[in-house]
């Protein structure tokens, strides 16, 4: 018997082989991912199973908050990298930033030079209760000191859901945006799953990124898609091999 439904698919199938990771938190005890070493171990493991093969880890900057510098996750990524040689022998590592736009962070990039993801590209996010007062101002001043922004998961903030043309705006201000590949499965949520599949159908979305913090994650990485744009999230993915 033949079934009138289509197979599901599953997140973690549509990983290409060379997929590169532009975008977790696997270093331990710097930030809100990875508490210890064996947490590391785990997230690392998970990803080089499903396939990963290249990982840039992207710890946060948030001014006192997650009060990162390019010392501190260098070290961090440094100790990683030597604790777990087996597993980094085994996948490329590599450590950038995820930095929340704000005051401080122009600061940062007006007074030294930013982890970036390759080149001059740089992971940027915003705050989930709501944008930067100077936001295009700070992507400006972004791109005149050299750099190009790259937004962490824009289906995320709630606050756009309904103003739909400011993502217009943000692609017209020279953002590329990562979707991160949980908001296929509807992990965040229903609204956070219909955004980011409008995104998608409307070609807004450049790259994907695992956004693992944890364990949860990693389960949650097996779970069927409930998005329609299914080929849309395998382009993304394939775009990653850039990186």
């Amino acid at each position: 018997m033949f079934s009138i439904f289509k197979p599901k698919s599953f997140l973690r199938d549509l990983i290409p082989n060379d997929y590169v990771d532009i975008h977790s938190h696997v270093l331990h005890g710097i930030d809100d991912g990875a508490k210890t070493k064996e947490d590391s171990e785990f997230l690392l493991e998970s990803m080089i199973n499903f396939g990963f093969k290249k990982v840039i880890t992207t710890p946060h900057t948030i001014k006192y908050v997650w009060e990162n510098t390019s010392e501190t996750i260098n070290n961090a990524f440094n100790t990683t990298r030597e604790d777990l040689s087996d597993l980094s022998n085994k996948v490329q590592l590599k450590a950038a930033s995820e930095y929340l736009m704000d005051d401080h962070f122009v600061s940062l990039f007006k007074e030294g030079e930013l982890l970036t993801l390759k080149d001059k590209m740089v992971l940027v996010e915003m705050s989930y209760i709501n944008p930067p007062i100077q936001l295009f101002d700070i992507i400006f001043e972004l791109q005149v000191a050299g750099y190009t922004p790259i937004l962490a998961h824009p289906e995320r903030y709630n606050f756009y859901h309904n103003n739909f043309e400011v993502y217009n705006k943000l692609k017209k201000a020279g953002c590329y945006f990562q979707m991160n590949l949980l908001s296929s499965v509807g992990y965040y949520g229903k609204p956070v799953a219909e955004t980011a599949n409008r995104l998608l159908k409307n070609n807004m979305i450049d790259f994907v990124g695992s956004d693992f913090h944890h364990k949860q994650h990693i389960a949650a990485f097996s779970s069927p898609i409930i998005i329609k744009e299914i080929e849309a999230i395998k382009k993304a993915a394939i775009n990653n091999c850039s990186f």
